[in-house]
C-alpha cells in the first residue's frame, strides 16, 4: 500500500512539473520575434535617448552658466522637453498601422516642402545659416522633418510600383528628382549634410527594393558632383573640405581648431574616461560640444568603453531595423524600416566619423544624443515606426 501511493506521489509530480514546462513553453511562444525585436528597438531608444539627457547636460552645463543668467540647465531643459515630445511621439507611431500614414503622405510632404520655403523666407539664423523656424521660446528645423516625410514618400511609391522596380523611368527618376528639389531648397539654408543623408537612404532604399544598379550609379555619380561643386563653390564649405583633406594641423587654430579638440578630448578619456561630468573639453575648447560634438565629450568621460557601447548601440538598431524590414510582410511596411534605419545609421555613422576626424564637419547631430529637439523628436517618432512594423511583422 505505501509503495503503490509513493508511485502514485511520483506520478503527480511528474504530472505537474509536465504541465509546468508545457505552460512555460506555451507563453514563450506567445512572445514571437517580432515582438522581441520591438521590444529591444525600444530598449535601445530609451537608454541612448536617457543617456543623451545625461550627456547633454553635462557637455552644456558650462556653456550655459555663462550664457544664461548663471543657470547651467537652460539646454538640458529644453532637451528634456524635447524628449517628453519625442517620447509622445514614438508611443502614438507604435501603436498605430504605419499604412495609415500613406493618406497622409501628400499633405506631409507639402507641408514639410513649405516649411523648407517659410525657413528662407523668415527664418532666424544662427551662427550664418538660416535653418530655424522660431515658435516662442524653442526654435525647429524643418530639414529634419523633411527627413522623413521624404523617407515616408519614398516607401510608398516603391511599394506601389514595386513590379515596375526596374524600370528606371517608373521609380528610380521620380524619386531622384524629388531629392533633387529637395536639395535645393536644403543646400539655400544652407544644409549639405543632411542632402548627403537623403542620397544615401534614398540609394539604399531603392537598391534593396531591386531597382538595376546602372542608374543608381548614374544618379550617384551625378548628387556627388552637386554635392562637390556647393561644397567648392561656398567659401566656408570649402575650407573645410580642404583643411580636412589637408590635415587639421595646417591650420591649428581656425579651421582645423574643433577637429584637434575632439581628438585631444576624445584621447583624454583613455578607456575608463575622466569621469561622468569632469570633461575639459567642454570648457571653451571644443565648440558645439553638446551638440555636433558630443561624441568627443562622451569618449572622454567615459572612456573607450563607453564611446564603444555607444557604437554597439547603433549596430543593434542597425541590426533589429535591417531584420525587421526583411521579415516585414508588407512591402511598404519593409522599404519604410530599411529608409528609417539607414538614416539612423548613416547620421551615426556621419557625426562619429566627424568627432574623429574621417569625414568633413557637417553639423549633423548624434541620433538620440545631441542637442536638438527637432532631431530627437523625429528620431524617436521614426522608432516608433519601426516597432510598430515589428509587431506586424512574420516571425
Amino acid at each position: 500500500m505505501t509503495a503503490s501511493i509513493d508511485l502514485g506521489r511520483r506520478a503527480d509530480r511528474r504530472t505537474r512539473a509536465s504541465r509546468r514546462k508545457v505552460g512555460r513553453a506555451q507563453r514563450v511562444a506567445v512572445v514571437n520575434p517580432g515582438e522581441r525585436r520591438a521590444a529591444l528597438l525600444t530598449g535601445v531608444a530609451f537608454v541612448l535617448s536617457l543617456f543623451g539627457l545625461v550627456m547633454v547636460l553635462s557637455a552644456s552645463s558650462v556653456a550655459d552658466f555663462h550664457q544664461y543668467a548663471d543657470s547651467p540647465f537652460a539646454t538640458f531643459a529644453k532637451q528634456g522637453l524635447f524628449c517628453v515630445l519625442g517620447l509622445a511621439g514614438f508611443v502614438f507611431m507604435s501603436r498605430i498601422d504605419p499604412n495609415s500614414l500613406r493618406r497622409w503622405i501628400v499633405p506631409g510632404v507639402v507641408l514639410a516642402v513649405g516649411l523648407l520655403v517659410a525657413v528662407l523666407a523668415v527664418g532666424a539664423e544662427v551662427n550664418g545659416a538660416q535653418r530655424w523656424l522660431r515658435l516662442g521660446p524653442v526654435n525647429i528645423q524643418p530639414g529634419e522633418f523633411a527627413k522623413l516625410a521624404f523617407v515616408i514618400a519614398v516607401a510608398d511609391l516603391v511599394a506601389r510600383r514595386r513590379h515596375h522596380i526596374h524600370v528606371a523611368g517608373a521609380v528610380v527618376n521620380p524619386v531622384m528628382i524629388g531629392l533633387g528639389f529637395i536639395s535645393l531648397l536644403l543646400i539655400m539654408q544652407p544644409k549639405l549634410g543632411t542632402i548627403i543623408l537623403l542620397t544615401a537612404t534614398s540609394l539604399t532604399m531603392l537598391f534593396l527594393a531591386g531597382a538595376r544598379f546602372l542608374p543608381l550609379v548614374g544618379w550617384s555619380t551625378l548628387f556627388a558632383v552637386f554635392g562637390g561643386l556647393m561644397a567648392w563653390l561656398e567659401p566656408y564649405r570649402r575650407d573645410r573640405l580642404v583643411a580636412f583633406m589637408a590635415s587639421p594641423d595646417a591650420d591649428p587654430t581656425g579651421l582645423g581648431w574643433q577637429t584637434i579638440q575632439s581628438k585631444v578630448g576624445i584621447a583624454s578619456g583613455g578607456l575608463t574616461g575622466v569621469g561622468l561630468g569632469a570633461s575639459r573639453a567642454k570648457w571653451g575648447f571644443l565648440p558645439f560640444a553638446h551638440t555636433d560634438f558630443i561624441f568627443a565629450v562622451i569618449a572622454e568621460e567615459v572612456g573607450l568603453l563607453g564611446a564603444l557601447g555607444i557604437v554597439l548601440a547603433f549596430v543593434l538598431f542597425a541590426y533589429l531595423g535591417f531584420t525587421t524590414a526583411m521579415r516585414a510582410t508588407d512591402p511598404f511596411h519593409a522599404s519604410l524600416a530599411a529608409g528609417i534605419t539607414a538614416l539612423v545609421m548613416y547620421q551615426a555613422f556621419l557625426n562619429i566619423a566627424m568627432a574623429l576626424g574621417r569625414a568633413p564637419v557637417t553639423g549633423e547631430a548624434l541620433p538620440f544624443v545631441s542637442a536638438g529637439g527637432s532631431s530627437l523628436i523625429v528620431t524617436l517618432a521614426g522608432t516608433g515606426m519601426l516597432v510598430s512594423i515589428s509587431r506586424r511583422s512574420r516571425a
